[in-house]
């Protein structure tokens, strides 16, 4: 009886694919564990063990696996269950799900760089010919592909003769053929075995009294030793003498020290915060936490609605704290990654080195090891915080999920597949761990509102903050008659200019909030109108003051500044809007004492970018910081007493059913950055229509007004959470194919749906990286059943596809859309 294996692929295909193995492999293998598998002509993918079984494929003939790469699953069966889940959804395929999901260290592709090792000595003698023939190549070619290397020995499989090349050090691979995860080795020495008795120790001193330096270094590792009680690293030694990395090796080599290595985790729980007692909740939170309480044990997702700086962070805390005493494993979710800076110093305080950290910044080693330490239950990963990507963890004994900012769209993933909301696939997760789950925000979201409402979400309230502080003075500026009067320093109102005196002088900081990063969104010439436009996408270039150049926001495209018109010629170049680059600008005209600072995607580049700004704010070595919704997002600063937002109406303007709830959320959102402590603090709004409705609703910090207005306005309009919707997506670089493509697909869906398909229409920018954009909105009933109106649409893509002129034609589905 032969033995078989299906595997999922990290492509976008539908299928699982069958691979024939050995009856050993196969009493091996188990579910969750990768194998290198030949896929195609040429190509080498890392794939997952689905399943075994003894089912011969009827349509082609299954092809042997190369190699197994692990010695136990990486993946267990209930990540599995959670990436179908997401694939069925989502309208997307297991394989993307399984490429987004895994840290790139666990795929090996046969697009893996081959480079000769400059360092080794190579004896050519010892070379077989297909070994000589790849040696000799690179002596011509700095870098090769695995499928350059196949056409130069004429051999399909060329995995052999690489990994011979390896062991015999002739080469070097981008990408490690059996793991590309490197443990981080930490140099440490101790004082040689020959010197640890007193005789010795002095007869050693006295030689080295003609050598003052070796002399320092080896005092300098005795005041080590008895200061710290831990080994001693080559690094602290070198400093704490003054010596050089030459005369330490030098002592080495005399046998005087010996080194060795400790293998270190490169995310790691320093040790130096003394553990705190949780902090007692006040009467306020202790309702909170006795009514999330009750919610779990009717195995309900709950919510929390508390306002801003009420101290939800204090509840979830204790929960967590319950959690990991049953010995479970507790997931705290962030939209923002400048969060998790700030909260991991509040939990390690707590938790010491339970807590681990999941996120894009990590290095891609740092994420491999907390993946590790999670699959082997190490205490170290009781606790991880981390963005959208750590619900694809390798849990097995989760208790808890927090989902903080549950409202922020940042949860929401748009590029590329699976395009998940990460609080929906938590909700999902938490049902397959039977485990429990809060989302907790200040302006909860229509639909998690709405589901509290209804009874289908427990729910929770702190209507106090913490400590009985007020919640902040809100002051609405008109700067459409202030700019008529010509009362506005630039874009500051009398007003803002005014506080923002006050605050300093008062020895206080200042946020201030503006939605657009770089100086100007457009340059344009005075004399003819014409503005720089992205060659690529259908919008104009952003102008960035700090580095002279224009850029596109879209695609990256740059240039730089030009010193006249690009159509008439004429020198006539003024800017149109501002960005906080230029808000700065004026704040240091205006302001010249202050210390500014700027927190956007361009000064948060780097892994610490965000750490490096919040922490200069926290230890107040900046006056006034002015930021985008960064901001936002449930940051604590201690000293802040006034935020300024900029201008109002850039997010009330927004051509989005969501643009009123939006503004909603971000203005209450920023607002609540101020007055944390004990002093009532103040947000000034400048806006040119301080009559909106959603402008007074977030000065009398009324959520509930806004969200019966909202959820009528949904109903009436027939969006969520009153329907589901569905967005479907037409790209391509041909705008005549694209439209005819649009066309024919939308005229099949309203066959099926009638009149709840709206478009095919083009988005407000048309074209992004020289391909055209149309979408379709298909709105579903709350009656209609989902999974039967994605069944519909996949049969349409079917004959879609079926005609070669529409085939080029991509389909993206975005189900959910935000």
């Amino acid at each position: 009886m032969q033995n078989f294996i299906n595997v999922i692929l990290p492509i976008p295909l539908e299928k699982l694919f069958t691979y024939k193995v050995t009856p050993e492999q196969a009493t091996f293998l188990q579910p969750g564990m990768r194998v290198a598998v030949p896929f195609g002509k040429s190509k080498i993918y890392t794939a997952l063990v689905h399943s075994l079984h003894n089912m011969a494929p009827e349509v082609y003939e299954a092809k042997e696996i190369h190699q197994i790469l692990d010695e136990r699953p990486i993946v267990n069966e209930i990540q599995l269950q959670h990436w179908q889940w997401i694939a069925d959804y989502y309208m997307c395929t297991v394989g993307e799900v399984f490429r987004s999901a895994l840290p790139s260290a666990f795929l090996l592709e046969s697009e893996t760089l081959i480079l000769k090792n400059e360092k080794a000595e190579v004896d050519e003698g010892a070379l077989k010919d297909d070994e000589f023939l790849i040696f000799e190549a690179l002596q011509h070619q700095s870098i090769l592909k695995v499928h350059e290397v196949a056409a130069i020995v004429d051999r399909k499989n060329v995995l052999p003769i690489l990994n011979r090349l390896i062991e015999k050090n002739v080469i070097l691979l981008k990408e490690e053929i059996y793991e590309q995860y490197k443990p981080k080795l930490v140099r440490y020495v101790k004082l040689g075995t020959n010197y640890q008795s007193e005789e010795n120790l002095e007869l050693l001193l006295e030689s080295l009294t003609r050598a003052p330096k070796q002399s320092q270094v080896i005092l300098s590792l005795f005041q080590l030793q008895a200061t710290v009680k831990k080994p001693i690293k080559v690094s602290d030694l070198e400093v704490a003498s003054g010596g050089s990395r030459a005369v330490i090796k030098t002592l080495i080599d005399k046998d005087i020290l010996e080194e060795y290595h400790i293998r270190r985790d490169r995310v790691e729980y320093d040790g130096n915060i003394d553990s705190a007692d949780l902090k007692s909740l006040n009467e306020y939170q202790e309702i909170a936490l006795v009514d999330i309480q009750a919610a779990f044990k009717e195995n309900k997702t709950t919510l929390l609605q508390g306002v801003t700086s009420s101290g939800k962070t204090e509840v979830y805390v204790k929960l967590i704290e319950d959690c990991i005493q049953t010995g479970s494993q507790a997931l705290y979710l962030l939209p923002e990654i400048a969060l998790t800076t700030q909260l991991i110093g509040r939990l390690q305080e707590y938790f010491g080195e339970k807590v681990s950290v999941y996120h894009s910044k990590y290095s891609v080693q740092e994420r491999v090891e907390v993946w590790n330490n999670i699959v082997v239950q190490k205490p170290k990963a009781q606790i991880v915080i981390g963005a959208r990507s750590s619900l694809f963890l390798p849990f097995s004994n989760l208790g808890l999920i927090i989902v903080d900012e549950e409202h922020e769209g940042s949860f929401k993933q748009f590029d590329p597949a699976p395009r998940y909301h990460a609080r929906d696939a938590a909700i999902v997760l938490a049902k397959l761990h039977k485990s429990n789950i809060l989302l907790g925000s200040a302006t909860p979201s229509i639909e998690t509102f709405n589901n509290a409402r209804t009874g289908k979400y427990g729910y929770a309230k702190i209507t106090r903050r913490y400590g009985n502080v007020l919640m902040p003075k809100m002051e609405i500026v008109d700067i459409k008659e202030q700019s008529r009067k010509r009362r506005m320093k630039g874009h500051f109102s009398e007003r803002l200019l005014e506080e923002i005196t006050e605050t300093l002088e008062a020895g206080e900081q200042v946020i201030l909030f503006q939605n657009r990063r770089g100086y100007a969104p457009i340059v344009e010439c005075t004399t003819c109108g014409h503005s720089p436009q992205c060659p690529n996408c259908d919008v104009s270039l952003t102008y960035h003051q700090y580095k002279k150049q224009l850029r596109c926001h879209y695609c990256s495209h740059l240039m730089a500044l030009q010193e006249s018109c690009q159509a008439c010629g004429s020198s006539t170049l003024d800017t149109k809007g501002f960005g906080t680059e230029q808000v700065e600008q004026e704040l240091h005209e205006l302001f010249p004492k202050a210390k500014v600072g700027r927190m956007d995607l361009d000064t948060t580049r780097g892994k610490y970018g965000y750490e490096r700004i919040i922490t200069a704010f926290e230890q107040q070595e900046l006056d006034i910081l002015v930021g985008t919704q960064m901001l936002t997002k449930g940051l604590d600063f201690r000293n802040v007493n006034l935020v300024g937002i900029m201008n109002a109406d850039s997010l009330l303007n927004f051509p989005d059913y969501r643009a009123h709830e939006r503004s909603f959320q971000l203005l209450t959102q920023v607002a609540g950055r101020a007055g944390r402590t004990k002093k009532r603090g103040k947000v000034i709004i400048q806006s040119y229509n301080p009559y909106h409705q959603i402008l007074k609703q977030v000065s009398t910090n009324d959520y509930d007004e806004m969200f019966k207005e909202q959820l009528y306005e949904r109903e009436q309009y027939k969006y969520p959470p009153a329907n589901r919707i569905i967005k479907i997506t037409f790209k391509h670089k041909e705008y005549n194919k694209l439209n005819e493509a649009a066309e024919w697909f939308s005229k099949g869906l309203r066959n099926a749906f009638s009149g709840n398909v709206l478009g095919p229409e083009f988005p407000p920018v048309a074209r992004i990286r020289n391909q055209y954009l149309k979408h379709v909105l298909i709105k579903i009933d709350s009656k209609q059943s989902v999974s039967q109106v994605k069944l519909n649409i996949k049969r349409i893509e079917k004959s879609f596809n079926a005609i070669a002129f529409y085939r080029s034609v991509r389909v993206i589905y975005n189900v959910d859309h935000i």
